[in-house]
């Protein structure tokens, strides 16, 4: 049947609000510059600061540790934490794939299946459980650890798909950035007008926006000569992160107004059906 959380004041430990954002034109723009961050902010840590890939790796696995703690604890969508957990994992997931390249000698072509299966596999694993893909119900734990794996997976994913048709198949950033931005293109196009289903239009726009945003990092970031802006990863990193920062204290702005009509309204929240 369906439950009735409670009042926000008395959470119980398994039940809490939605610990995600809304779904609006400015969450796609960080989304995509988080993107952007996480390609150009790793080339930044292990070249230009000289940590190397294996420090880099250590050290923005930790913070994103550190970030996913605060995140699981808060008990409804904080969103300097939600956003701080997306830069930081888009960080690690650009390394994921860059150790697998650069050290182990895994082919783009190889990395892009894999992680492919795995995400494929963690929707999976997480429809079985949970009956649904929707983010508007991430009342639960368990709910949130499959969302923050399944992101992780996606952000690996458009790293490798990016450089795969990049430098692999020698498509050029500007050109696969393009690319995916037609594709995201088609995806709206048949959510507004085909009226696929929302989540499915949701999770395919948010596969698509990490290669978007990484070719945009490379682009941009990227010497002339190799086919990018030459603004070098200093820049380009610094830059949108102030975007994000100023983005973030606006949704933090609109989301204690949220907060503060909610508990200014006792009237019981609706919840989808609880977890099996």
């Amino acid at each position: 049947m369906p439950v009735v959380a409670d009042h926000p004041r008395a959470l119980t430990a398994r039940t809490m609000l939605n610990k995600v954002p809304e779904v609006t034109v400015a969450f796609w723009v960080v989304k995509i510059m988080a993107t952007t961050v996480g390609e150009t902010a790793a080339d930044y840590l292990a070249v230009d600061l000289k940590l190397g890939l294996t420090a880099t790796t250590w050290v923005m696995a930790g913070l994103l540790a550190a970030a996913l703690v605060f995140q699981f604890r808060a008990r409804r969508y904080v969103p300097a934490v939600y956003w701080l957990a997306v830069v930081f994992i888009s960080v690690v997931g650009t390394l994921i794939t860059d150790n697998l390249t650069d050290r182990f000698g895994v082919a783009l072509a190889v990395t892009t299946t894999l992680f492919t299966i795995a995400m494929l596999a963690t929707f999976a694993a997480w429809y079985a459980s949970e009956g649904t893909l929707s983010i508007h119900t991430i009342y639960t734990t368990r709910r949130e650890a499959f969302y923050w794996s399944a992101i992780l997976f996606t952000f690996a994913l458009g790293t490798a798909a990016g450089d795969y048709l990049a430098e692999t198949l020698d498509i050029g950033y500007l050109r696969s950035g393009l690319l995916f931005a037609s594709l995201i293109g088609l995806v709206a196009l048949a959510y507004f007008v085909f009226k696929i289903s929302e989540v499915l239009a949701f999770w395919m726009a948010y596969i698509l926006t990490r290669p978007l945003g990484a070719s945009i990092g490379d682009y941009t970031s990227q010497p002339r000569h190799a086919g990018g802006l030459g603004l070098g990863t200093t820049v380009t990193s610094f830059g949108f992160l102030v975007v994000i920062v100023g983005l973030v204290a606006w949704f933090t702005v609109q989301q204690r107004h949220t907060d503060a009509a909610v508990l200014e309204d006792p009237s019981p929240r609706p919840a989808d059906l609880t977890p099996r």
